[in-house]
């Protein structure tokens, strides 16, 4: 018995006049329109929340913690609730919520915090945000999961 053949994605010829660009173009283009959306909602709390020299940085935590918790629920309600169109998780869940959240300046704030002779701060801070991150997504997923559960029962 022979294996079926199979044919590689790249040797299939592209279609006259479209290129791989044209397809992934409303795509890139809602990404980066989340993402300015995501990151003008982070600027604007930290402007709100800012954080003091040595201090612990509450908004970043904060920031990361509920864009988490909104992840989980938001795939929980594009997976299990709603038929999304097929741009609604790169605007949202790779543009708004990534630019939203910001563990690069988790990074940061603890190679401040450790360089300017707060190590526990920044140890504490270290540990607790991807814990509170983790938690946060688990807790609105099944927070999800158990609401749709009642109605549906």
């Amino acid at each position: 018995m022979k294996a079926p053949e199979t044919e590689s994605p790249r040797a299939r010829p592209r279609p006259a006049g479209r290129s791989t660009w044209h397809g992934q173009a409303p795509v890139v283009a809602v990404v980066a329109l989340g993402g300015a959306v995501g990151a003008t909602a982070r600027y604007a709390l930290s402007l709100a929340w800012p954080t003091p020299a040595g201090g612990f940085p509450w908004a970043t935590f904060c920031t990361n913690v509920a864009g988490c918790a909104v992840i989980g629920l938001f795939m929980v309600v594009i997976t299990d609730v709603w038929a999304a169109h097929r741009l609604v998780r790169p605007f949202f869940g790779t543009g708004v919520l990534g630019g939203f959240t910001t563990f690069s300046t988790y990074t940061v704030d603890i190679q401040k915090l450790v360089g300017s002779g707060h190590a526990p701060t920044g140890l504490a801070y270290l540990a607790a945000t991807p814990v509170a991150a983790l938690a946060a997504v688990w807790l609105a997923v099944t927070a999800a999961r158990r609401v749709l559960a009642r109605r549906q029962g």
